[in-house]
């Protein structure tokens, strides 16, 4: 969540994270059964539980593991690692709309669902602290206890002295064997966690068939005290994923359990995917990532909207912790400008200052590829950049980017439909259009039953940098007045469409 925007963009998109009514999905924790009616209660949706019945569910993680077997191969041979639950992420709208997995840390284990994010580095939990929420309100009026991790209670947990070479804060300390605080700060206003760090086991499983057990001990924040967002999008904790030293990622790499890469795989429907090691398939299209930085950071050279290219040259951050995708003058302007224009010629706007179009009940909406030319030749295309709501005569369609002060970000709404690899000891970022369930090349939701295997992507070779997608001009949006569409909460769109009018301002 590296970024930095007006103070009045960020409030609202905290406060839109309460105005979402995404779809939400069963969890697994300790004092809960996965389908149980306090989890029933979060779903609040009949047909994600059609489609996701325990049998269902159970038997989708045993095929996934047995195609990950398949398809998840490293450099080094080894088998990737998840979470010793699963490998399956979540987007959770009773804490915000970001992915999150189930984890279990110490001994003995308990379990936390924390938030993932590429754009932070140090993971920590909620511990030893008074004001840290204690559950989290279901649909039904039922609460569901959040967990909090104390050292005095787990026997594998150990303090990490400020001599530590992972200890940032060491001239704070009043000696080398003192406890080693921290303290992180997010770019939203007032956002911090501060406590001080530990070691413990960060309990994972091979993600094969076998699902062999991998205790990894891992340095993470205590996190006494939480301000701003952190409060309710990281209420149970976070995960950093990001190129840091003391990240998740990085400490597996240093023990060698890993090779130095993970994939991070996102729906449409909320359900994802993670694993440790993975270095992705070997026809998946990949660009370099900047060197020298502190994020996930690519080089564009081309913007293509509907058929049309520009040439350009800018970088972007490819950031889990952000919902929507942000970008600066004048890449906002040529991309907002080119998107309207081609909208503004099939459908009404609603007005001429927000990217917000209808499309009348019977009419399909279409919108046209945008597709970004990495510096390695590879197109990486965005699948869906709208969000529908259902009006009296058909949809308002909302365009999820807004304008930034002085950074171009990537959220999770361009990432969708697309397994993400994150290879650092390659140093690139890699990519295919897939279904997370699937080891092929259809982004389709899970159906009632399990998919069948698919071709690979196509793109194995990179296009000269002229060459846009050979496709028609236009791409049915999916999901349009289906899934996730139909669930949005107007306010959800409206609150998009003052982000970016905020943004300009």
């Amino acid at each position: 969540m590296a970024s930095t925007f007006t103070s009045a963009a960020q409030m609202l998109l905290f406060l839109s994270i309460f105005f979402l009514a995404g779809e939400v999905v069963s969890l697994k924790f300790n004092i809960h059964r996965r389908f149980s009616d306090s989890i029933k209660g979060i779903l609040n949706s009949d047909g994600l539980l059609e489609k996701h019945t325990p049998g269902y569910y159970a038997a989708m993680v045993h095929r996934d593991r047995l195609l990950h077997g398949r398809r998840l191969v490293t450099s080094k041979s080894e088998t990737p690692l998840t979470f010793s639950y699963d490998n399956h992420t979540y987007h959770y709208g009773s804490l915000g709309d970001f992915y999150y997995a189930n984890i279990s840390v110490g001994t003995p284990e308990l379990g936390f669902l924390v938030a993932l994010d590429t754009g932070s580095d140090l993971f920590w939990l909620p511990c030893e602290c008074s004001k840290c929420r204690t559950s989290v309100g279901t649909s039904d009026g039922e609460d569901l206890t959040l967990n909090h991790y104390s050292p005095n209670a787990s026997t594998t947990s150990k303090s990490v002295a400020c001599s530590n070479s992972l200890c940032e804060l060491a001239d704070q300390c009043p000696s080398n064997k003192s406890s080693c605080p921290y303290k992180i700060h997010d770019a939203s206003p007032n956002t911090s966690s501060s406590g001080y760090l530990v070691e413990d086991i960060l309990h994972l499983a091979t993600d094969d068939s076998q699902s062999k057990p991998v205790d990894a001990k891992i340095t993470f924040g205590c996190g006494k005290v939480q301000t701003g967002i952190f409060s309710n999008v990281a209420a149970n904790g976070l995960l950093g994923l990001g190129m840091g030293k003391i990240s998740v990622p990085s400490l597996l790499a240093s023990q060698e359990l890993t090779p130095d890469s993970f994939s991070m795989c996102f729906g449409y429907d909320g359900y994802g995917n993670i694993d440790f090691g993975d270095i992705g398939p070997s026809d998946q299209r990949e660009t370099s990532l900047k060197p020298n930085s502190s994020s996930y950071n690519v080089t564009i050279i081309q913007i293509t909207v509907a058929g049309k290219p520009s040439n350009v040259e800018f970088t972007a951050i490819f950031d889990s912790g952000s919902s929507y995708t942000y970008l600066a003058d004048p890449i906002y302007t040529l991309v907002t400008q080119k998107v309207s224009y081609y909208l503004g010629n099939k459908h009404s706007r609603q007005d001429s200052d927000s990217h917000l179009f209808l499309s009348s009940l019977g009419t399909l909406f279409q919108q046209p590829h945008l597709n970004f030319t990495m510096d390695s030749g590879y197109i990486f295309g965005v699948i869906s950049m709208f969000v529908a709501i259902p009006t009296d005569g058909g949809h308002a369609i909302c365009l999820t980017i807004a304008k930034s002060t002085d950074i171009n970000l990537f959220g999770l709404n361009f990432m969708a439909g697309h397994r993400i690899v994150f290879n650092r000891e390659k140093m690139v970022l890699g990519w295919n259009e897939v279904n997370c369930f699937d080891n092929g090349a259809d982004n389709s939701p899970p159906s009632n039953s399990p998919p069948a295997d698919a071709p690979s992507p196509s793109g194995d070779s990179p296009p000269a940098p002229s060459t846009t997608r050979t496709s028609n001009s236009t791409q049915s949006s999916p999901g349009i007045g289906t899934g996730d569409a139909t669930q949005l909460n107007p306010l959800a769109c409206l609150s998009v469409v003052l982000l970016a009018i905020l943004f300009v301002v």
